[in-house]
């Protein structure tokens, strides 16, 4: 007669665990902080959406009516006169409304801080047809204007700075005008007429 096979017992086997496996202590250690975290972070995941304001329908802002509260920037000053246009009467052109043009201290502080190259867009600011808006914060320029503008959102911003229009774009409701081939362009003010 032949030998017969002997196969081992399955408890006999020497198990290996492998080193991922969750009953190892340091990877239940992980795995207790990772749970505790993963609970944490849905506990603390509370959206705030903020307030919509009750003038806007849709994307359509009712509170915007002549005569038209136009926010302006430093650049917007800036290109205006490199494109030599007078600045009161072609946003009237432009907005085919009444217009007041509105400086902050904010802006002002850094047409002072850019020196004698922007002395000219300086005295335009100091004009006194322009409404003055006092700020009591010291922060940059563009933080100024989008502040106000997601208070209160009855003005236009005059820009062409890329990241204070990007900024603004995310707000609904406010339009923006830029300067380009020498016209103001409006964007997003409903009743626009391009010209």
């Amino acid at each position: 007669m032949g030998v017969a096979k002997k196969t081992r017992k399955f408890g006999q086997v020497k198990r290996i665990i492998g080193q991922r496996d969750a009953r190892l202590r340091k990877n239940a250690d992980k795995g207790e902080t990772g749970g505790k975290n993963a609970i944490a972070a849905k506990s603390e995941l509370v959206r705030e959406i903020p307030q919509v304001s009750s003038s806007l329908f849709f994307q359509y802002n009712t509170a915007l009516v002549p005569p038209y509260n136009v926010l302006i920037d430093t650049n917007f000053l800036s290109h205006s006169i490199q494109n030599k246009l007078p600045l009161l009467e072609t946003l009237m052109d432009t907005l085919f409304a009444k217009c007041n043009p509105i400086i902050t201290d904010c802006v002002m502080a850094e047409l002072e801080k850019l020196g004698p190259k922007y002395r000219l867009a300086l005295r335009i600011a100091r004009d006194e047809r322009w409404e003055r808006l006092r700020c009591d914060h010291k922060v940059y320029a563009d933080d100024c204007l989008v502040d106000r503008v997601l208070k209160h959102r009855i003005y236009i911003v005059a820009t062409n700075d890329r990241e204070l229009k990007r900024r603004v774009r995310k707000i609904p409701g406010v339009p923006i005008l830029s300067v380009g081939k020498h016209r103001y362009v409006v964007e997003r003010l409903p009743d626009a007429v391009e010209k």
